[in-house]
């Protein structure tokens, strides 16, 4: 009889699982399929802070190492690699952009954020900037796509910074206060509401 071992999730393995993928640059996680294994006691705290089994993750090299091999499937996010899955849980986003820099100020301007792990993302088309709105209290959460499917919550710093950017410009027939990049507006408020 042919028994399937069970297989206990373990954040060392994940780690040398990923340091042989992430050899060449960002792992093709998304390509991978490999069985679930369970649930592991990593969780991403809104300020992008990593826990393992309650304790804050001091090495930092050891949280972008993590960082590489994350994925969001559905509303779950995992660290995959080619031969095992597991589920952590993620407060708001996965990352916090840091900072952004501004190449070619102006309407051309291209907004390039960096996250708390390293990642560099250029805000436009393929990675656009959302600002929803909190219903009860209007308060924006302001993100930006890093990578299929996982998104950075800017800081607040930034975000201010977004706002002295910002301009006023027609999107969906309204008049909207927003911020370009890539060739790309972001709405942030209606304009109507600024008064």
């Amino acid at each position: 009889m042919n028994r399937q071992r069970s297989v206990k999730p373990d954040a060392e393995a994940l780690a040398a699982a990923a340091r042989a993928a992430s050899k060449r640059g960002l792992p093709p996680v998304h390509t991978w399929n490999p069985p679930f294994c369970g649930d592991l006691d990593i969780r991403i705290a809104r300020d992008g802070t990593w826990f393992y089994l309650g304790t804050p993750i001091g090495r930092k090299e050891l949280v972008r190492l993590f960082s590489t091999i994350l994925r969001r499937d559905g509303d779950d996010y995992f660290l995959v690699t080619p031969v095992e899955k597991v589920r952590i849980t993620v407060d708001d986003a996965p990352f916090v952009a840091v900072d952004f820099m501004i190449d070619t100020p102006g309407p051309d301007q291209v907004l390039t954020f960096e996250t708390n792990v390293g990642d560099l993302t250029a805000a436009g088309p393929d990675h656009p900037i959302r600002i929803p709105r909190d219903p009860a209290t209007g308060e924006p959460s302001p993100y930006v796509l890093v990578r299929d499917r996982l998104e950075a919550l800017i800081d607040r710093k930034s975000f201010y910074r977004l706002v002295n950017l910002g301009t006023h410009e027609c999107h969906a027939d309204e008049d909207w206060f927003g911020v370009r990049s890539g060739g790309m507006f972001f709405p942030m408020i209606p304009s109507a509401e600024l008064n």
